[in-house]
């Protein structure tokens, strides 16, 4: 069976709401593992991410490591921070360059190795993500497809008029490059990073076997490339 995971800013699940005072993380992992007797998706969280600050650094000083591909998570079970659910630290990463992330439980056990390597880079096309869960064979996922890739580039330049509008006016609406992934076993797809509702992008686990601390960091990853602009989750000042 299926299953779905997203990320939820519970800070902004309803119009008007201002972000709790409590302190709480109000990022949510969130799956579905199928409907429900009323016809809906039976949701329930899965974790709660957080980025990590460098030692005596703050935002401005994540964002300059996160420029040279550094990521670092921690993701909670719960919204307060009392237990932990997963981490995600980087081993490698250089600044246009692949970067090789590990995902660790909760005592700092392995769980997986996720390897990003960009796309226009060592002879690739489109950015590649290989996920190799522990005492498993890795698999492998490419971005977008070849023929929205070649739509994309032929309507870059007006693409490029769009964006520059958008940051100087403030308005505008910008076509996201093509993004979505599988990754598969063979000729399986094991997993598939598409669209889902709204704008957001869910990942769907196709198979068993998977953990969902490395389901859920995995996720964590690929949103935290989701935008051009800026704007990724794992940027924002609160």
């Amino acid at each position: 069976m299926t299953r779905s995971v997203w990320l939820s800013d519970a800070s902004v699940r309803r119009k008007g709401d201002q972000p709790p005072q409590d302190g709480r993380v109000t990022w949510e992992i969130r799956t579905s593992d199928g409907p429900d007797p009323a016809g809906g998706r039976t949701i329930r969280t899965v974790a709660f991410p957080e980025r990590r600050l460098p030692p005596g650094g703050g935002p401005k000083e994540y964002r300059a490591a996160r420029k040279q591909g550094t990521r670092a998570f921690t993701l909670w079970a719960d919204p307060h921070r009392t237990q932990v659910f997963a981490h995600v630290v980087t081993k490698s990463a250089a600044k246009g360059g692949p970067a090789t992330h590990e995902v660790l439980g909760a005592a700092g056990e392995p769980l997986a190795l996720i390897v990003r390597e960009p796309a226009m880079k060592g002879g690739r096309i489109r950015t590649r993500w290989t996920v190799q869960q522990a005492g498993a064979q890795p698999v492998v996922g490419l971005k977008g497809r070849p023929f929205w890739w070649a739509v994309w580039w032929l309507i870059s330049p007006i693409q490029l008029v769009i964006m520059v509008g958008s940051i100087v006016a403030a308005s505008g609406d910008v076509a996201r490059m093509p993004r979505r992934t599988k990754w598969r076993a063979g000729d399986r797809v094991v997993l598939d990073w598409h669209s889902g509702v709204g704008d957001s992008f869910e990942l769907d686990v196709e198979t068993d076997g998977w953990d969902e601390r490395v389901t859920a960091s995995l996720l964590a990853l690929l949103d935290s490339h989701d935008s051009w602009l800026g704007n990724a989750w794992d940027t924002v000042d609160r």
